[in-house]
């Protein structure tokens, strides 16, 4: 859940520090000031877009920190995601730290435990901790891909729906590959004649890896082995076999001066520097007689060399590349053709698709039973919470249409279909619900469906907008109840709802100097006495609204 909210030089927040508990928190304020700068520093830190504009004025850049405590069911979870992310193994605790800096020029930088992160990897992270329900959650209602998502959220077929749509790819691409040999005829012909001899050729040719290196270096002694040999004797003579040779004066040298040493050992160290070097001379002579031995000046080998030399020169430049990459060549042309070979077996393409598609239909329908059946259960759900929400009689079918074709999103389109009072035919959410009941139908959806995430923390951001009275009594009560599984955090402006919660924060502005900054203050007893006074009773509060107000949050 989320422990801790951290903001420096945001918007108009100068400094502010923010301990959340679990259960129900509310958070109040008067318009403006500043209730959704806490949501939209947090949606920051979870990886939305950054502007430099939400920089508070006169400052350099805006920081914003989340700290999260991780529960005993989430721990190996987040362990194994840190360590795949690559973060270091160490990082993986009880806790999980996300961090955002915004600079004046419109970057930001992202961090996870004090190491760098992408915004991928901030969004990934927040996926798992955090579930927002905006206040506009119910114009998403309206469209058919939300409806789907919602209900595969709420049964768990998010998973499957993937598994559906990716074997949909699947059979999309093979269906094109076979479309296409079907279409391709004599563009296709010409292009596998001309790999079958460029591949003959090559497999005649026979490249070898490294063999263009090799042949390189067996050519350069070869056309150059007259002068290799002449240069070999020449420095033997002058090393051991003329009469001035160098292995002569120099063991005449070390002679001398090992019997000097004798007389001064300040002369030994010479001594011995002089005998080390007549060994390394004597087996320098050694080597090169060991290689004139062993030269091969075989006129007939260079013929040879210099002749494969040629016909991988000539090769190289006729497929227009270079003499050592003509062994790729090889294989690649040969996975060409037999690429190519096989997508010109219709028959092969044929059964391909088919077993593909018999693959797809038997994922969708496992998915479009389990659809059916969430959809009652949804629909039951959220129809018994709508008789709280003053629809007495009103009821929510969700309805699997079959789509003609099966898609990425499986056989059927998801439709919401709700009856706003007893009696009246389920219709098409968006032609029959009018803003109060879409907010309210909106809110029920949101409230059931939150309580099979497995998202710890969830935030609702004046859902309850549009709705009064007992209904939103009611309201306060669900999000209360759902304050015991999940952490809860409601943006408000309902006393009945801000009188559920079980701590209560207030967001006030205030004037420092020419600048506005925001506030934001933990309400004890007294304290959301007044302000629960105040939503109910506006800018003047009076005994009365004092009264209501403790009757209110004594119910509670």
């Amino acid at each position: 859940m989320l422990q801790t909210l951290a903001l420096r030089d945001f918007v108009i927040v100068d400094q502010l520090e923010l301990d959340f508990a679990a259960g129900f928190t509310v958070l109040t304020g008067e318009t403006g000031a500043g209730k959704s700068i806490l949501l939209d520093a947090l949606g920051l830190v979870l990886g939305e877009r950054a502007d430099s504009s939400q920089i508070r004025e006169g400052s350099n850049r805006a920081e914003i920190s989340a700290l999260f405590r991780i529960d005993s069911q989430q721990i190996a979870h987040f362990s194994q995601w840190l360590d795949d992310q690559g973060f270091p193994a160490e990082d993986a605790g009880q806790s999980l730290l996300l961090k955002r800096i915004v600079e004046s020029n419109g970057r930001s930088r992202a961090f996870i435990n004090g190491s760098v992160a992408t915004l991928v990897q901030l969004r990934e992270a927040g996926d798992q901790l955090v579930d927002i329900h905006g206040q506009h959650a119910h114009q998403l209602l309206l469209k058919g891909g939300a409806q789907r998502e919602l209900l595969d959220r709420h049964a768990g077929l998010l998973p499957t729906a993937v598994e559906v749509a990716q074997a949909f790819k699947i059979v999309s691409d093979s269906r094109r590959l076979l479309a296409q040999a079907e279409n391709a005829g004599q563009d296709i012909e010409r292009e596998r004649e001309r790999l079958e001899w460029q591949l003959e050729e090559l497999t005649e040719l026979s490249p070898q890896e490294s063999e263009w290196d090799h042949i390189q270096t067996e050519h350069a002694r070869l056309a150059n082995g007259a002068k290799i040999m002449s240069g070999c004797q020449e420095a033997i003579d002058v090393l051991s076999d003329s009469d001035s040779s160098v292995e002569s004066a120099l063991s005449k040298a070390s002679s001398n001066m090992s019997a000097l040493a004798q007389h001064d050992a300040a002369l030994t160290e010479v001594s011995q520097s002089l005998e080390s070097a007549q060994i390394q001379i004597d087996e320098a002579v050694h080597s090169l007689n060991r290689y004139l031995q062993k030269l091969d000046l075989d006129p007939e080998r260079l013929s040879q060399v210099e002749e494969r030399m040629q016909a991988l020169h000539t090769a190289a430049r006729k497929y227009r590349t270079e003499a050592n990459a003509l062994p790729h060549l090889l294989l690649e042309t040969a996975d060409r053709l037999e690429a190519l070979t096989a997508s010109q077996n219709i028959e092969a393409l044929r059964e391909k698709v088919q077993q593909e598609e018999a693959a797809y239909l038997k994922l969708a329908k496992q998915l479009s039973q389990k659809r059916s059946e969430a959809a009652i259960d949804l629909g039951k759900l959220v129809t018994e919470a709508m008789q709280d929400l003053s629809m007495a009689g009103g009821q929510l079918e969700i309805a699997l249409i079959p789509l003609s074709e099966g898609g990425s999103n499986g056989l059927e389109q998801i439709e919401f279909l709700v009856a706003g009072h007893a009696g009246s035919t389920p219709r098409a959410l968006a032609k029959v619900a009018s803003g109060g009941e879409l907010a309210r139908i909106s809110l029920a959806i949101s409230v059931i469906t939150s309580k099979a995430s497995f998202t710890p923390t969830l935030i609702f951001d004046e859902v309850d907008a549009g709705i009064g009275g007992a209904v939103a009594e009611t309201v306060g009560k669900l999000l209360r109840q759902l304050g015991e599984s999940h952490q809860i955090l409601c943006v408000t402006h309902l006393p009945q709802v801000a009188a559920q919660g079980n701590h209560h924060l207030k967001v006030s502005k205030s004037q420092s100097g020419e600048k506005t900054l925001s506030e934001v203050s933990l309400l004890a007893r007294a304290d959301r006495v007044e302000e629960v006074a105040r939503m109910l009773g506006g800018a003047t509060i009076t005994d009365t609204t004092r009264r209501h107000a403790r009757e209110l949050l004594e119910q509670n």
